[in-house]
């Protein structure tokens, strides 16, 4: 019930199975790989790994954003008109049948929609979540959202009621208004080069829910590490 692993493959994906038992995929945001590459990925994973896959950029972020920099070949001048923010036209739905591949090419579990601070909580984008979340095909797959940009509490608690979906946060930054539904990104406290102490693993613990499926993943310089000690953790207060 408990997934902890890193966001991306922080080594070999051999090396990788073998100590881990989740991941969150980073390709599909930045330039998602083609359905074979992805089903490779699947056979090579033990069973019961579970993925979670981020949502292609072109869905949350408009083209200004310097993760473009990551696409490996230039956005068309339709791409650069209406990529990003929920938006209701072809390119966003066009990457969201892509996402939708990638997730089922993987036997995804999770879809990450992380968004950037711009995409701040003005009644349009209000209304380009609903629109999106209201007609977006789940395929049995959770979905969690990760607003950044001043989203009140108050507003985001209604929305992911209202649209099914679970609130990510970095657990010692924010407090996530789905504890029921717990997806934690773990950034460093102090930065990507922060490294957690047990005494922080063990408080990390305590902050998941009891009965309940949570996803932690950890994206600092000591991922792998961090994330292989917190399931120790969590194994050995089982």
């Amino acid at each position: 019930m408990i997934h902890i692993g890193c966001s991306g493959f922080r080594s070999s994906r051999a090396a990788y199975f073998q100590r881990l038992a989740a991941v969150e995929v980073q390709h599909t945001f930045y330039q998602p790989p083609k359905p074979a590459t992805l089903e490779g990925w699947r056979a090579e994973a033990p069973e019961g790994f579970a993925f979670a896959i981020k949502a292609w950029q072109f869905i949350t972020h408009r083209a200004t954003s310097p993760t473009y920099k990551r696409l490996k070949r230039p956005l068309t001048e339709q791409e650069r008109e209406e990529a990003g923010f929920f938006r209701p036209n072809d390119t966003v739905q066009a990457a969201w049948e892509a996402t939708q591949a990638s997730a089922r090419a993987l036997g995804a579990e999770a879809v990450l929609f992380q968004c950037p601070a711009s995409f701040e909580p003005t009644q349009e984008n209000v209304g380009h979540l609903l629109g999106f979340f209201g007609s977006a095909e789940r395929e049995g797959r959770a979905f969690f959202w990760e607003p950044r940009g001043g989203w009140p509490p108050e507003l985001v608690e209604d929305l992911c009621r209202e649209l099914d979906l679970g609130h990510v946060v970095d657990p010692f930054t924010d407090e996530t208004v789905t504890p029921d539904r717990c997806y934690f990104r773990l950034h460093g406290r102090r930065g990507w080069r922060y490294s957690y102490e047990d005494a922080e693993l063990e408080e990390l613990a305590g902050m998941l829910p009891e009965g309940a499926a949570a996803y932690v993943f950890f994206n600092n310089v000591d991922m792998m590490r961090n994330a292989v000690r917190f399931r120790e953790i969590v194994e050995d207060a089982r």
